[in-house]
């Protein structure tokens, strides 16, 4: 299906064409603009509510701001489609999150305009402001702009970015683009202070006669600008108790305004640009805008997948079988059994209720699941908080987000042995969002920190039993459990629990000659492939290790001494990871072997389907079943001769 830009869009290959263009017919551009993003997400899928929401923005940055020389970063990332197709890459645009297409997010190595590589919430603000300290140290009339969501600004970072960049002097502007959602509705005390500033008819109205009033003032030696200033800071208080939230952090704020409203954010811009110092612009926008079943249904629409952009239909696969479910879902509703259990069982996420699926048990049991919002430091310390106390805790975090809570997870949780279990979603590589959300280094990680359990299961019902296990009284330090991202293999997963002996794995498979080491999903993998090798005559063992923390040495010591050749298969970095044990182990008991470590190689693997990425990493079943033919050549071909 070709996909035709609008007459205007069709010609804007740089913000520089954009600028040729009158301020009349940019709500043209606009219109445009929002109907490609439809037309190519529609059909070939990614994120979609986000970038709708900001396409008015969109433009009027390009268009009152000199990009690239001018900074512009946005956070997360979500919402840049327009900005990629207004900055020469929109009929490449179909490639977006393809495999060896365009980014899903801005990235430095895709386009000049791309000024940060984005992908986890919360870092634009001090970006930004290191670019605009870099460029008064430089002397550079250089522009920094953030554009934060009211989600990505619960973050704590983004407090600490605005902390600096109020005593820093430097010319900056935040845009906050208040929606009211992330992914999921957003939570906590700072949506209701935004909340009673866009709702407050008492301090908008205000607001707006007292600045027509002071258009008609002199401004000169009786009515000074800082005058005008502490006059508008007075009108905040008078009417809203919380309105100088920003003002505290010697930010200017402006807005709220109308995010949709093209005429005004031009104008609105192109007056910020020539006001010095760190300001903030306040802009209200609807996600999903101009698509009606997404400003209905916000979370569903946030990446739907393939659609039909006419009846709304999004397209799903029709089932000839039962199919196994995801591990989310598999993880949301164990937590429901869990709790019913145990009274002590409470569990916590940051903004991510849908993505882990606790928000089945948020919505059975509210007084003990929890969404704190983008604050993965906090959930942790949480956490860890709630166990101290003798709850038994489970803080689901996807793998990749994990490594933003990565000291409070050591000083909080694992120094004080707190048994708390981190559920790590979207474990291993994941797919379309590319190396930003793949979840490549959480064995490392944890592996190195001491009082720390980490298990992987293979199935939906290991997954619901190292769950069970984790949350036993008998149970008595920090508790991971790494799953990946999509369906298991078990369409009747529902078994009944089992505990399961820490650091124990079990034999799946005796053989000779090799033997396969998997740890967690990619076991199933190493199934697949020793049906295609027991086709050819070979018969290797397999062992599925479930925990790399404390790793299973009675089964490692029966591997070493039946086979000298092994392979390990791991859906994470093989530096310092699950076959890095193995090798620890082998050397520290002077066993001889030829071990080959198959996993995510010592680089940046980019995006593509989970299928596409696994075979590029030789580690799907053809990887394995190649690597386990080529170190048993010398058999093959001696066997071969022998028989003829």
């Amino acid at each position: 299906m070709e996909i035709t830009p609008g007459l205007l869009l069709k010609n804007i290959d740089s913000p520089a064409d954009l600028k040729k263009l009158s301020r009349e017919q940019l709500h043209q551009v606009c219109n445009e603009l929002r109907q490609y993003i439809i037309d190519v997400v529609s059909v070939h899928g990614g994120h979609f509510a986000a970038s709708l929401g900001v396409v008015e923005l969109t433009v009027a940055l390009h268009y009152i701001y000199n990009t690239p020389y001018d900074q512009l970063v946005w956070d997360v990332g979500h919402q840049a489609y327009g900005h990629k197709i207004l900055t020469g890459r929109r009929d490449n645009f179909v490639s977006n999150r393809k495999y060896k297409g365009l980014s899903g997010f801005p990235k430095r190595s895709e386009s000049e305009y791309d000024t940060f590589g984005v992908g986890h919430s919360s870092t634009s603000i001090s970006a930004a402001l290191g670019m605009a300290i870099a460029a008064k140290y430089k002397g550079e009339n250089r522009k920094s702009v953030a554009v934060i969501g009211d989600g990505s600004m619960t973050a704590g970072m983004a407090f600490e970015a605005m902390n600096h960049a109020g005593v820093a002097d430097a010319d900056m502007l935040v845009i906050l683009n208040d929606n009211g959602i992330g992914i999921d509705p957003n939570v906590g005390a700072l949506k209701e202070y935004l909340t009673d500033i866009t709702t407050s008819p008492t301090y908008n109205k205000v607001r707006d006669d007292v600045w027509k009033l002071m258009g008609k003032l002199p401004v000169g030696k009786t009515f000074t600008r800082e005058m005008a200033s502490k006059l508008e800071a007075s009108v905040k208080g008078m009417v809203s108790k919380s309105s100088n939230l920003f003002e505290a952090l010697n930010f200017r704020y402006f807005g709220p305004i109308d995010g949709h409203n093209i005429t005004k954010l031009v104008d609105t811009l192109k007056d910020l640009k020539n006001i010095p110092g760190p300001k903030l612009l306040h802009i209200v926008t609807v996600k999903g805008k101009g698509y009606a079943l997404a400003e209905k249904d916000q979370t569903k629409w946030h990446a739907p997948g393939l659609f039909d952009k006419v009846t709304g239909e999004i397209y799903k696969k029709t089932p000839t079988a039962p199919q196994p479910p995801k591990y989310q879902d598999v993880f949301g509703h164990t937590m429901i059994e869990l709790a019913e259990m145990n009274d002590k069982v409470m569990a916590v996420t940051p903004a991510m209720p849908s993505g882990s699926s606790l928000k089945y048990m948020m919505e059975k049991m509210p007084n003990r699941a929890f969404d704190v919002g983008i604050c993965e430091q906090h959930a942790a310390t949480l956490s860890a908080g709630l166990a101290t106390q003798g709850m038994r805790v489970f803080c689901n975090i996807y793998s990749s987000f994990m490594q933003r809570a990565y000291d409070q997870v050591v000083h909080d949780i694992a120094i004080q042995k707190l048994p708390v279990t981190l559920c790590l979603d979207r474990a291993g590589l994941v797919g379309d969002d590319g190396p930003t959300h793949h979840g490549c280094y959480d064995i490392p990680y944890f592996r190195c920190i001491p009082n720390m359990v980490i298990a992987a299961p293979m199935n939906e019902q290991e997954l619901r039993n190292l769950m069970f296990t984790s949350q036993l009284e008998s149970s008595k330090y920090p508790f991971v459990i790494r799953y990946p991202r999509g369906e298991g293999v078990m369409p009747e997963w529902r078994t009944p629990f089992e505990a399961i002996e820490i650091g124990k794995g079990r034999k799946i498979k005796d053989g000779e000659d090799i033997a396969i080491l998997s740890l967690g999903h990619t076991g199933n993998f190493a199934q697949t492939a020793i049906r295609e090798l027991k086709t050819q005559g070979m018969n290797p063992a397999h062992y599925d290790m479930r925990f790399v923390k404390p790793i299973d040495e009675e089964m490692l010591h029966e591997v070493f001494t039946q086979f000298d050749k092994v392979i390990t298969v791991e859906d994470g970095t093989i530096i310092g990871g699950f076959g890095s044990a193995v090798l620890e182990f082998m050397s520290q008991h002077n066993y001889k072997a030829e071990v080959k470590i198959l996993g995510i190689p010592d680089r940046l693997v980019e995006h593509g389907t989970p299928k596409e990425l696994h075979r590029e990493c030789a580690y799907d079943a053809q990887g394995i079943a190649d690597t386990a033919r080529q170190m048993m050549k010398d058999k093959i071909t001696v066997s071969h001769l022998i028989a003829g």
